[in-house]
């Protein structure tokens, strides 16, 4: 079946997929309510839950120093977004123990805990990526419900499961008992819904699929954006074309992650925002990729990491009275993705696993510079370039005024620390030695 078919025969349904719809085993009776104040926001309605199209993800929060000079989050502002996202009927909420140094599931828990359990959805990760010794991942377990002050979670995922394959997984959840229990849980009603999150080659996703007739996974987390639809490394990341047909054959509802790729597709290079204007003045670039998401009919929700309260307010816009894309704009985003794979882009979504650095290197602010730089259509490229020497000398500036002296691409000594931690496998210390030479061809003015 292609892609066409198969999107004709689902229909782009926009509230929900009865035929898919399926209780999770062992669930809970407890589902959140339709929030107050919900208006026109998109919602879809699968295995017995009411859940936002739009999901609040709890990774890129604003921080702050505190008295002794330590990064903490910004709970005053965290608190305004997540009211705001409430009060406009946002219910769905995503975060990690490992999420912004481990200090994300807590901040959740504050925010939420004036609004009653039941009229938001709740979901977290068994997160125990170096460590799957039982006893750390029963407490890092424990410890998520303490955090979130919770009894219960509404969806709960093995995180980042795929590169590796089966071995990996059972080394994790499957050789430690940890599966055992996890399911046990869910009969019990403590976890309402069990799933996981992917990351990793085609092989990977078909061997961890097929388990779902041993595990029966209520829902699954995929990265899904107009460019991976079609054009995903096949290292850390498979077409979600490919993962959607396949899931969704199953009947099984998924959560979206990356919808704007770390924010990358919510600044696109010069001639394809262009493009988007000519179309639609009115829409913005980020508007566009969660159309394209949220056009697919068996997406539960579509998760957001919203730093800023301007953030909330533009997406809480998309997702009300929520437009489905027509099959000519769904061509059109192929396009837009085709002209976007040509630019020499970072493919970093500045998740952050990588931090901290051993060495104090701003890993993720390197690449947010270096990319902004080729989107805003400001990088220096040949000495024979229009305003070469006026780019040439923005970059520089640019650069030392973003990220400190100390916390440059130069101080890299290719230890490979980071290397295991980057879900999208990027060769960082390659990445970052490739910008280093890059700025001291700027400085020498040898480019």
């Amino acid at each position: 079946m292609n892609r066409r078919e198969f999107l004709k025969i689902s229909g782009f349904a926009t509230a929900g997929v009865a035929a898919a719809a399926c209780a999770g085993k062992g669930s809970s009776s407890t589902q959140a309510a339709a929030p107050q104040g919900e208006g026109g926001m998109e919602y879809r309605d699968f295995l017995g839950d009411h859940v936002s199209l739009l999901g609040y993800g709890c990774m890129r929060w604003p921080m702050i120093k505190d008295a002794s000079g330590i990064e903490v989050i910004d709970q005053q502002k965290v608190n305004e977004m997540v009211d705001y996202a409430i009060a406009h009927g946002v219910n769905y909420f995503d975060t990690s123990p490992v999420y912004l140094q481990g200090l994300s599931e807590k901040a959740v828990g504050e925010a939420l805990k004036k609004y009653p359990r039941n009229s938001y959805y709740l979901a977290t990760k068994l997160s125990n990526f170096s460590n799957a010794d039982p006893a750390a991942s029963k407490q890092m377990y424990q410890r998520s419900l303490q955090q979130m002050n919770t009894d219960y979670f509404d969806y709960y995922l093995l995180h980042a499961i795929g590169r590796g394959g089966v071995a990996a997984f059972n080394k994790r959840y499957v050789d430690n008992g940890m599966m055992d229990f996890l399911l046990a849980e869910r009969e019990a009603g403590h976890i309402r819904h069990l799933g996981f999150s992917f990351h990793g080659a085609q092989q990977d996703f078909d061997e961890l699929f097929a388990l779902h007739d041993k595990y029966h996974w209520d829902f699954i987390q995929i990265e899904m954006n107009y460019i991976d639809w079609r054009h995903a490394d096949g290292v850390s990341n498979t077409n979600a074309e490919y993962l959607y047909e396949q899931i969704a054959a199953k009947g099984i509802p998924m959560v979206v992650m990356e919808p704007l790729l770390g924010g990358r597709l919510a600044q696109v290079p010069a001639n394809i925002s262009a493009r988007f204007r000519e179309r639609d003045p009115e829409s913005s670039s980020a508007k566009w990729a969660f159309r394209f998401v949220g056009s697919h009919p068996m997406i539960l929700t579509i998760l957001s990491g919203m730093t800023y309260l301007d953030h909330v307010q533009e997406n809480v816009e998309t997702f009300s009275n929520f437009q489905v894309m027509t099959q000519e704009e769904l061509d059109f985003m192929e396009q837009m993705a085709i002209m976007y794979k040509e630019y020499p882009l970072v493919n970093c979504t500045n998740c952050k696993y990588c931090m901290p650095c051993p060495w104090g290197i701003d890993i993720p602010g390197i690449f947010a510079h270096y990319n902004k730089a080729i989107n805003d259509g400001t990088f220096a490229q040949t000495r024979e370039q229009k305003d070469y020497q006026k780019l040439r000398k923005a970059y520089l500036t640019s650069y030392d005024k973003a990220i400190p002296s100390v916390r440059q691409a130069s101080h890299c000594i290719q230890c490979g620390t980071c290397l295991p931690a980057c879900p999208q496998s990027i060769k960082i210390p390659t990445e970052l030695e490739r910008i280093d030479k890059y700025i001291e061809k700027l400085k020498q003015n040898t480019l």
